[in-house]
């Protein structure tokens, strides 16, 4: 298995209309599981809820993340909410990556 993209700079969101109207995003999103960086929101609790989901977009062949507009890696608590969130960006597809928590074996 590959290793997740690993971003080396970061967006805004205010970003994405004017990279995408010059195609200089080139990949659809990547939707990564990642360890909680963000306190707040209700959602700060890293007991009960350790992990969350962000965004990477290659922009000139190079991976970024979503910055927030206090400077910080923007984070959804729910796939759900970050799926609505892509979709109102333009965004019909997108991957996911979750190489945090295990995968149940399946039965036969």
């Amino acid at each position: 298995m590959l290793p997740a993209p690993s971003p080396t700079a970061s967006i805004r969101q205010s970003d994405i209309q004017p990279l995408l109207a010059a195609y200089r995003i080139t990949h659809y999103p990547v939707v990564v599981r990642a360890p909680r960086m963000v306190q707040g929101g209700g959602f700060g609790d890293q007991v009960s809820k350790p992990n969350t989901w962000t965004v990477y977009f290659l922009v000139d062949n190079v991976w970024v993340q979503l910055e927030s507009a206090r400077g910080l890696r923007r984070e959804w608590s729910s796939l759900d909410r970050l799926e609505t969130w892509l979709r109102e960006q333009g965004f019909g597809f997108f991957w996911v990556r979750n190489d945090i928590e295990p995968v149940a074996s399946a039965e036969s």
